[in-house]
């Protein structure tokens, strides 16, 4: 959602710009290792009521050139018959496959024969010159520079030295569903629809990925996927009847008191790269930049 972001200015519409340009080129250099990696679009949003609406056509008027546009109720309904006052749609926006993602980010790693440690990292010390990395194995390891990148596990490492830096966990959940008397191909549906801040993802014939953001704290219930299969009763028949194949949930890491992401210079050789909440995948692109271009430029050191 790099294109629908509400706002025009700012730090986080920079990133996600960034990244929508970026994203083409990365998909490009990924697909040698995993050709079926794309990013499918469009995107679609349900407005919720007629004030909702007139702001979807603002920002539609504004970003024309990005490709956003407002579908009016008759045009949308044919797939989203609850959409009673429209939705906007965004031509550039979509999803990417995240397990076909991290498939290549991992052959790309290998073939640069970047050395993976599958063990957590418990304790960071300040050394006289670099850092020490202490793994829960035993393992020791000094560096030169340190990118603390741990989502909920980062104020841990970096407490000790001295930078509070709070994250708090919000639960994500998420269904994989059949569906049996409702779409079969997909024909005419965007890659993502949302309503109501619920995502709807074709995923195969006749198959639904249904999720959101929905809760804070760190453990499911089972209300918030009811809720997520009526869409406050919002939902199509169809989708009311949908059998469950697979449910799970997933933890995003928002900071507290300060907007997500926290990228910081922390102290010289300690960066910070961490609380990227929901949109984790949209800014990746954007945050390994940034970072690559501090390395590069001397910039570890605190700003």
């Amino acid at each position: 959602m790099g294109h629908v972001f509400r706002r025009s200015s700012g730090r986080g519409w920079r990133l996600r710009q960034r990244s929508m340009a970026l994203w083409p080129e990365w998909i490009a250099q990924l697909q040698r290792f995993e050709p079926s990696l794309s990013l499918d679009t469009t995107l679609v949003q349900i407005a919720e009521d007629d004030a909702a609406f007139e702001r979807m056509q603002s920002l539609a008027s504004d970003r024309g050139h990005l490709g956003l546009r407002t579908i009016p109720p008759a045009d949308i309904g044919t797939i989203w018959p609850t959409a009673q006052f429209g939705a906007l749609e965004s031509k550039n926006d979509g999803r990417i496959n995240p397990l076909l993602l991290q498939r290549a980010l991992r052959l790309a790693l290998a073939a640069r024969a970047v050395e993976l440690v599958p063990e957590p990292v418990e304790v960071l010390t300040r050394k006289s010159q670099g850092w020490q990395l202490n793994c829960s194995g035993g393992q020791k390891s000094f560096h030169d520079v340190v990118v603390v990148c741990a989502a909920l596990a980062s104020p841990a490492l970096i407490e000790p030295l001295g930078h509070s830096r709070p994250i708090s966990p919000v639960l994500g959940q998420a269904l994989a569903l059949q569906v049996t008397d409702g779409p079969s191909n997909w024909r005419g549906w965007p890659a993502v629809l949302v309503d109501q801040g619920f995502n709807l993802i074709p995923d195969g014939p006749n198959q639904l990925l249904l999720g959101a953001t929905v809760e804070p704290g760190d453990m499911a219930g089972h209300s918030p996927l009811e809720l997520m299969r009526s869409l406050n009763d919002r939902a199509p028949a169809w989708l009311k009847n949908a059998e469950p194949i697979e449910q799970w949930s997933g933890l995003r890491a928002r900071p507290v008191d300060r907007p997500a992401p926290l990228l910081e210079a922390l102290e010289p050789g300690l960066i910070l790269a961490s609380g990227l909440y929901r949109n984790g995948v949209l800014l990746a692109p954007a945050t390994a930049e940034w970072i690559a271009n501090g390395l590069a430029n001397g910039a570890e050191q605190p700003q």
